[in-house]
């Protein structure tokens, strides 16, 4: 297995290499670039002292300052100046003798050092700083300074430290820097990591701090934070979800079992047990449309449902819709419902079978939704809102629901007081629904509902234009 490390070391570590590289080479060219300058430096100020020289080579009258005068100037201006002590001074006339010189070198020796213009050192580790002689316009000789290359690039061993200690100065601030900016962006990161640790052991009640100056890492945790408290609602919803289908598909199931088991075992006989066999039949039948409830909804929520978007006339549709209704229902509808139409030609845009479903399990919600011994007062009607939009809207007189539940009606599996007391669904009927307006775009939503005025239903559709269908 390969070994791993952190992202702090990584990167710290690559940082103060990169760092030190850089620096490392900075040194190299600054080192020499300093080199330079100080040469350059050190002959010009040979070349002045040099300058110097020659100015009180000649006296008032004409004649060469004797050499005393001349190594009192020389060593006062190395003294001022720091320069080398090994530096080769030559004062020398027209005809190239040697007037003076420090240290002192015959004639000899001075013309060994210098090329023949006695201009240049004949050395090329030596460089020379030439000077001349003039008085009343007359030349008379030459003053030359030479000295090492060594001596004039040299840099004293105190300056070196002093850049040493600012390069590795410089270098240290920059490692923690880098240092403290890693931890600073890793820190969230470990936190993640340790909340999807939790969330991957089903921990799901994470506390992440999503309060960070950047909006990068603010986003970014409240992506995650948002994503753990997503997941925990689906799973909570897929345990709900397996316990509320467990124990709905268990009810008619036991029945079923038990039914046929008693009329198998004789135990009921005659037209008692054909009451047996019809309420058998009648429990395969709610199981049959729990079953498909579920896979409707599943097949919905995978994207599996086809949705189509047609141009159909609201007020003929929703007619034949509540006809054929009316036709399953026979004699259990205590009343007919009222249908209020517009009297103009309203179109919009839908899937008619889709747009079937809802009604047709509104309706059967407001007719479970009955009073008893009281009419239902069921009305369906068709017309546009505000926003341009058509609206169908089933209402009734029926029980309303409560307050507390209204909220959660469109929730998967949830089934109020009531409805769960009758044990007739999986309590997919609204949020299935819900989800085919949106699929058409369109909505459906609660509109009012109480126990005195009963409930409100409105499924919102656009109305159809030449660009609804594009």
């Amino acid at each position: 297995m390969k070994k791993r490390t952190t992202m702090l070391s990584y990167w710290t570590f690559r940082y103060l290499l990169i760092t030190s590289i850089g620096l490392a080479l900075i040194a190299f060219i600054s080192y020499q670039w300093i080199q330079q300058e100080t040469m350059d430096n050190r002959l010009r100020t040979a070349g002045m002292l040099a300058q110097e020289i020659a100015d009180r080579a000649i006296g008032p009258d004409g004649r060469f300052t004797e050499g005393s005068q001349l190594g009192a100037l020389i060593g006062d201006r190395k003294r001022f100046f720091r320069l080398s002590k090994e530096m080769c001074v030559m004062v020398i006339d027209k005809d190239g003798k040697t007037r003076f010189s420090v240290p002192d070198l015959t004639d000899e020796e001075v013309k060994h050092k210098l090329n023949d213009d006695l201009t240049e050192s004949r050395n090329p580790e030596f460089k020379a700083a030439v000077a001349y002689i003039e008085a009343n316009g007359e030349r008379f000789g030459r003053v030359v300074v030479t000295q090492a290359k060594w001596e004039m690039t040299y840099i004293p061993a105190e300056d070196l430290r002093l850049f040493g200690i600012m390069l590795a100065g410089l270098a240290g601030l920059s490692w923690l820097t880098i240092y403290l900016l890693s931890r600073k962006l890793t820190k969230p990161i470990r936190e993640m990591v340790a909340a999807a640790k939790e969330i991957s052991q089903g921990k799901y009640d994470i506390a992440l701090n999503t309060d960070a100056k950047e909006r990068e890492i603010h986003e970014l945790l409240s992506s995650f934070d948002h994503m753990a408290g997503r997941l925990k609602q689906l799973e909570h919803g897929r345990a709900v979800m397996l316990a509320g289908v467990s124990h709905e598909l268990k009810t008619p199931v036991t029945s079923i079992k038990g039914l046929v088991h008693a009329v198998r075992e004789d135990v009921v006989q005659g037209q008692e047990a054909h009451e047996f066999l019809d309420i058998a039949l009648q429990e395969s039948e709610r199981l049959q449309r729990m079953v498909t409830d579920l896979l409707d909804y599943n097949s919905l929520s995978a994207g599996a449902v086809t949705v189509r978007r047609e141009r159909l006339a609201a007020a003929p549709l929703i007619s034949e819709i509540v006809y054929q209704w009316r036709l399953t229902k026979g004699e259990a509808l205590p009343d007919e419902p009222q249908l209020l139409l517009p009297q103009s030609t309203l179109e919009l845009a839908g899937d008619p079978l889709r747009i079937q479903q809802i009604v047709v399990n509104l309706l059967n919600n407001s007719l479970y939704a009955q009073k008893p011994g009281q009419p239902i007062g069921i009305t369906v009607e068709v017309l546009v809102n505000d926003h341009g939009r058509v609206d169908i809207a089933v209402s009734d007189r029926g029980k309303g629901v409560r307050q507390e539940e209204q909220e959660l009606i469109f929730e998967p599996f949830y089934r109020g007081a009531e409805e769960q007391s009758r044990s007739r669904g999986l309590g997919l009927g609204l949020p299935f629904s819900r989800r085919l307006a949106q699929a058409m775009g369109g909505e459906l939503r609660l509109d009012r509902s109480s126990a005195e005025a009963g409930s409100r239903f409105v499924l919102t559709l656009p109305v159809w234009t030449e660009e609804t269908l594009v």
